[in-house]
């Protein structure tokens, strides 16, 4: 079997899956019980000068038959006594010595950061984690996400900890920041040993429209909130891709955001983490996905003999490029398996109304037809079919060409004016403005439209 193990910036873990910071991770007895199911690590609930909350505290986005999609939630740090917490970390490394067990800390002076960091190492912890995401509550009071949004303070702060701590230091980052590599440069320059990414979205998940107050409501008021869950996912990718890919940050990343189950580690990996934290899910559905998080991450290894988490951190990162460097000649085109077609015509429709109007009804059957003249192959239809493989891209250039748009640019060849010959749209069928109204408008599509003799197909 594959070595799920991993030395994280010098904090050891038998499996790169990680508590993050949050209420998961409120006590001893979570931890304990969290890890007794598997998980490698925990990053404790934030630790400070304890914080009273209120209620309620989260906040929902649901899809259709899916629950939580996104979560939101306006709870601050810990709002247990230091002592307590410092207390129950050492028992928790008694009796897990080889899990990984993180502080997360939050406070404001110079003086108090040294002495929770202190703290924090006579308790047992493995490493620190600074906490310089939290988008409320705390960031109006000088913490959190005030801190991770100005570089230089950051960078002041991580130096005043860097002055004590014995243990691997971890910077947590905002991503309610324009561009995140900033504060990830700082990170660096002030001697972190990794970083954590992403903490929680500033957010308002929702209004209720009877009563006039966004959620979660408090005595017919609201805040906004962070934001997470797999609707947050796509954002977190891209932002530990950012910071994976910038030859000034170079440290290793842990990687949050929307994972809930193994394939979203996996992704989270290939993009540059080396360790991967997980709070929604395990909110959602309790400690027990961790099995199938492992059970399927070592199949996926043993599938792309992969020996160990390192020999496939970052492997997705190369064919990360800019638009610019993306190969125009590569086509691929659309195509229906009839015999999986249900007929529902969602693909008509989104190309008709949202696309290139590549997509045709037919006589005498509900599946539609690819008009593959006009299919530029935006997968806007493989992407609303309600039936896998329904719908294909299948590729039509040869592969024997490679051009881009920085060579184009380089040699000239492309558009300047406003109706310049070599823009893409100037070859593409598009119906005559008046041709969508009335009952026949779908007769005015290319090849029906010719069969039927409605119109003539102009091209310029």
């Amino acid at each position: 079997m594959p070595d799920l193990s991993i030395n994280f910036a010098g904090i050891t873990s038998p499996n790169p899956f990680w508590l993050a910071s949050a209420p998961p991770t409120n006590s001893g007895y979570q931890v304990m019980k969290a890890f007794d199911a598997g998980w490698g690590g925990a990053v404790w609930k934030t630790l400070g000068v304890p914080v009273i909350n209120v209620s309620s505290r989260y906040g929902g986005v649901n899809y259709r038959d899916k629950r939580l999609v996104g979560f939101n939630n306006i709870e601050l740090i810990s709002d247990r006594p230091l002592a307590d917490n410092l207390r129950e970390i050492s028992e928790v490394k008694k009796r897990f010595p080889e899990h990984a067990v993180i502080a997360s800390l939050m406070v404001q002076s110079r003086q108090e950061w040294h002495d929770i960091v202190r703290q924090s190492q006579d308790a047992g912890a493995d490493g620190f984690e600074l906490n310089f995401g939290c988008p409320h509550g705390m960031c109006e009071r000088g913490m959190g996400s005030a801190v991770g949004q100005e570089p230089k303070v950051l960078q002041m702060i991580v130096e005043w900890v860097m002055e004590v701590a014995q243990k691997p230091v971890i910077v947590k980052l905002t991503p309610n920041i324009s561009d995140i590599t900033e504060p990830a440069m700082a990170a660096r320059r002030a001697g972190a040993d990794a970083i954590s990414l992403i903490n929680t979205i500033q957010s308002i998940v929702g209004v209720d429209i009877d009563h006039f107050a966004p959620y979660p409501i408090v005595d017919g008021q609201g805040t906004n909130g962070g934001y997470c869950g797999p609707a947050v996912k796509p954002i977190a990718l891209n932002m530990v891709k950012n910071c994976a890919q910038h030859p000034d940050v170079r440290l290793p990343i842990s990687g949050i955001g929307g994972i809930e189950n193994w394939r979203d580690a996996v992704e989270h990996i290939l993009l540059g983490a080396s360790s991967v934290q997980v709070c929604t899910a395990a909110m959602h559905f309790g400690f027990g996905i961790i099995r199938e998080m492992v059970s399927g991450l070592e199949q996926y290894m043993v599938e792309k003999n992969f020996q160990t988490i390192y020999d496939f951190v970052g492997k997705a990162l190369p064919n990360v490029r800019h638009w610019e460097d993306l190969n125009m000649k590569y086509q691929v085109k659309a195509h229906i398996h009839e015999e999986k077609c249900i007929g529902c015509q969602l693909c008509y429709t989104a190309c008709e109304d949202g696309a290139h109007q590549a997509i045709r009804l037919q006589a005498g059957t509900r599946t539609p037809a690819i008009i593959e003249e006009n299919c530029v192959g935006c997968n806007l239809c493989s992407l609303v079919c309600p039936v896998d493989e329904c719908i294909t891209m299948e590729r039509h250039d040869d592969g024997t060409q490679h051009l881009t748009w920085k060579e184009r640019t380089a040699a000239g060849n492309i558009p300047t004016t406003f109706n310049d010959e070599l823009a893409g749209g100037r070859h593409h069928w598009v119906p005559e403005p008046a041709a969508a109204l009335g009952k026949e408008r779908h007769k005015t599509l290319p090849g029906k439209a010719r069969a039927l003799g409605v119109i003539e197909h102009k091209t310029e």
